[in-house]
């Protein structure tokens, strides 16, 4: 009874300790996932807290039951629309990038580790995959408003590329273990299988699960439960079944995020907290198993094996990859560079020792000083790799000041209630002009606790509060209307000098091409004088644009501001565009724009 509430009172400690501590650590730009991790390492043998911890059966079963509630939180947020934009080039990553960052980094561990070769390849394979829970933590802590084929292209390969890393060390550690060459056909079926049963096992269990939430009815409090039962066994039930549980239930998620459902709103609010909790527990335990007198023999190998992993291996990569889909250099960098390593690496690693392989240690240690060197280095220079690219968006609404209302899955529309912020959009208008978005009404505005009379309303004030009726997809609309929108350093400036986040001046996608040449004295060619502005930048770019595109016209830059229907509607024009000299050598080298 004493050693139980030891155990507990240790635990709930350090989870509360690692709240705080990454709280404080954020004003000073510390990823939150290396504070977790720090501590483990400080509460663990090696440290001041001396807890001897040597589980790696009890870190794997609880590091699989963690990544699966990630995944799945990853899947309810991520849109349908952004799978269908970046499906291939992600799934190419996820597969071939995979294989090939393995053998760049095995090459590299068989030199600097003196391994052999197959013992050089489960390196790679341990180590050869972004980690969706660092990439989708990270991403949202550095609160980045990107391009959607950039962080739609991270979000999903890192959502479904662990499948081909765990398939690479399993088929690896029976190889180490029983010495036979493996039947190349016969392993690739298997991949396949898993993949597609896991594709399968989640389209039915999300559809199941949002029929289950329509047809029965809970108290509200247990949709969350429910979704997280649900959850687990999809991830655990696909395995019987010889799938893939990583992307059954990544899958599960993805579906049930994207249908109507009793519950939603208090299903994702649940899963924001469930989900920093798994990463804290993951990271906490993975902390605690490391011992830093152990890594010492081997840190200095394991040291080059992360600088080729991040340097080499993991952007060439990418480049392969991403290039038959023609994808820019910048978007290609910046890819490249957040390749994030979390705690799935880790994870990984306790494989071999629960194999008892040779060399088991080695490979912790490896795996440990991969995820250190990229939380430390990537992870904390997240924002600036994405200005240096010039990927960097205006900033989305952080839409505090709202409150969703379910009315349930009869419903095609629901409501929320605003608090109108200071230097929101809606203030400049009068209250009868304000441009909603379609099927969107302003039911009710409260102001100083007295519901006003809209027909003689003329204009909103800061502090009023309104309840909105409107479908789903309209909220991000209404957010940046009713919401006032933070700005980064490098914004405010450019606004405070008059210029424009998307360029000095703003032009109608139908704007003609010639016309726009003509003013402003470019190049252009005769049997393009008479196209819409639009739809040449959406030629030119080969590829389906997003906002934030750019596009090089001579001295001048083209962005694409606003997309409606898949059709460019506005493009701002930067007359001197900012590019690094390293870029512009790049944009020259490969003949991109």
């Amino acid at each position: 009874m004493n050693q139980a509430n030891e155990i507990l009172f240790i635990a709930s400690l350090l989870v509360l300790v690692s709240i705080f501590a990454g709280s404080a650590s954020s004003r000073f730009g510390v990823p939150f996932l290396l504070v977790f991790l720090g501590l483990g390492l400080l509460a663990g043998e090696g440290g001041p807290g001396g807890i001897v911890f040597r589980d790696y059966q009890l870190t794997y079963a609880v590091g699989s039951a963690a990544l699966g509630i990630i995944l799945f939180d990853g899947g309810l947020r991520t849109h349908f629309a952004t799978v269908r934009l970046v499906a291939a080039p992600a799934f190419v990553l996820a597969t071939i990038g995979v294989v090939g960052t393995a053998v760049l980094v095995g090459v590299a561990a068989h030199y600097a580790l003196g391994l052999k070769p197959m013992e050089s390849f489960l390196v790679g394979a341990i180590v050869g995959s972004t980690d969706a829970a660092a990439v989708f933590f990270l991403l949202n802590m550095k609160g980045l408003a990107l391009q959607k084929r950039v962080s739609g292209t991270l979000e999903v390969e890192s959502g479904i590329n662990d499948p081909m890393a765990i398939f690479l060390t399993m088929m690896t550690v029976e190889l180490l273990r029983h010495g036979q060459p493996p039947d190349t056909l016969k392993l690739a079926i298997e991949f396949v299988a898993q993949m597609v049963g896991g594709l399968v096992v989640g389209l039915i269990g999300g559809f199941l699960l949002v029929a289950l939430f329509n047809r029965v009815s809970v108290a509200g409090g247990l949709y969350p439960i429910v979704a997280m039962a649900a959850a687990l066994l999809i991830f655990s039930g696909a395995h019987f079944v010889q799938a893939s549980g990583y992307v059954a239930v990544y899958v599960a998620g993805l579906v049930l995020g994207n249908r109507r459902h009793r519950g939603a709103q208090v299903i994702l609010r649940f899963y924001d907290g469930l989900s920093w909790l798994s990463q804290i527990v993951m990271f906490l335990l993975l902390g605690l198993l490391m011992t830093p007198d152990e890594m010492t023999p081997y840190a200095v190998g394991s040291g080059v094996v992360a600088a080729v992993l991040m340097l080499l291996a993991r952007p060439l990569a990418v480049m392969i990859c991403l290039l038959p889909f023609r994808y820019t250099m910048r978007e290609i960098g910046f890819i490249s560079w957040v390749g994030l390593r979390g705690a799935v690496p880790i994870f990984l690693a306790t494989i071999p020792v629960l194999a008892n392989l040779p060399n088991s240690e080695l490979y912790v240690t490896a795996a440990f000083v991969c995820v250190l060197a990229s939380l430390t280095l990537q992870g904390w220079t997240i924002a600036p790799v994405a200005r240096f690219f010039g990927l960097e968006l205006p900033p989305k609404p952080e839409a505090v000041s709202r409150t969703d209302l379910d009315l349930g899955s009869t419903s095609d529309r629901d409501v929320a209630s605003y608090k109108l912020e200071a230097d929101a959009p809606a203030l400049g208008y009068r209250f009868n002009e304000i441009p909603l978005p379609r099927r969107c009404r302003i039911i009710t505005v409260i102001r100083d606790g007295t519901v006003m009379d809209r027909a003689r309303l003329d204009h909103l004030e800061p502090g009023d509060y309104l309840l909105v009726l409107a479908p789903a997809e309209q909220f991000f609309s209404l957010d940046r209307l009713f919401t006032a929108r933070e700005q980064s350093k490098k914004q405010r400036k450019r606004r405070e000098r008059g210029e424009e986040v998307f360029g000095e001046f703003v032009l109608s996608g139908d704007t003609l091409l010639g016309e726009v040449a003509l003013l402003y004295g470019l190049p252009v060619d005769d049997k393009d004088r008479n196209d819409p502005v639009g739809g040449y930048v959406r030629r030119r770019l080969r590829h389906r644009p997003v906002v934030g595109d750019r596009l090089r016209w001579g001295p001048v830059e083209l962005v694409v501001r606003e997309i409606r229907n898949d059709r460019i509607t506005s493009v701002g024009i930067e007359l001197e565009p900012e590019e690094h000299p390293i870029l512009r050598g790049f944009r020259r080298a490969f003949g991109f724009d």
